[in-house]
């Protein structure tokens, strides 16, 4: 049976890179994978952006309120009725890859479940798990409940220690209030903190 993996880690940890990477590698094997986002990640639009200046077209976007499932099997077995062709034939889908996983919805990250177990595909998740509040996504926390295989990708924080926090910027102030979901690089910034520079920036504020 085919797993559901979701590697997480904070801001900066090399998720898209290693989201790519993970791609190239299938792919060398003559391997066919799918790439997907959810659509509120308006970084780069339909791309998949590595920090390392690498970048990748994904197959499909995920809207609010999609089923993953119905867009998995449509690209899977190259159904597409908005295409010139409705229909074409296609190799069978080795790994699907989601990147910025923190963003779907419950009812999505279920779908990703079934189809590692009802498809036999592996699903490759990559997200971060909590916001600048340190409180967990809605997806992020459904992938830690339903995950196979849990993966921490490690990154550094500007003192040395391990970064376990984002935090959010607006210029160079941080802040603690606002909406959960504002894309980095759109209305602000992001810097990963290990937990005692989060609070002492925060002024011992948590949530």
């Amino acid at each position: 049976m085919a797993k559901l993996y979701f590697r997480y880690g904070a801001m900066n940890s090399g998720k898209s890179t290693g989201l790519l990477q993970a791609a190239y590698n299938y792919e060398e094997r003559g391997q066919r994978v799918l790439l997907a986002k959810p659509q509120v990640d308006t970084k780069g639009e339909d791309q998949i952006l590595s920090r390392l200046g690498v970048t990748r077209t994904v197959d499909f976007l995920i809207p609010h309120g999609a089923s993953v499932l119905e867009l998995f099997n449509r690209y899977a077995t190259g159904d597409d009725p908005e295409a010139l062709l409705e229909h074409v034939d296609a190799k069978p889908v080795a790994c699907l890859l989601i990147d910025e996983a923190q963003f779907l919805e419950i009812d999505q990250v279920d779908d990703l479940l079934r189809i590692a177990v009802l498809h036999n595909v592996p699903v490759m998740a990559y997200g971060i798990r909590t916001d600048f509040r340190t409180q967990a996504f809605p997806g992020s926390a459904r992938l830690m409940e339903l995950a196979h295989s849990l993966e921490e990708l490690k990154t550094i924080c500007r003192c040395g220690r391990k970064a376990v926090f984002n935090t959010r910027k607006v210029g160079e102030q941080f802040v603690f209030e606002g909406d959960q979901v504002a894309i980095d690089g759109v209305e602000v910034t992001y810097e990963s903190l290990c937990g005692q520079c989060y609070l002492t920036e925060s002024g011992g504020r948590l949530g």
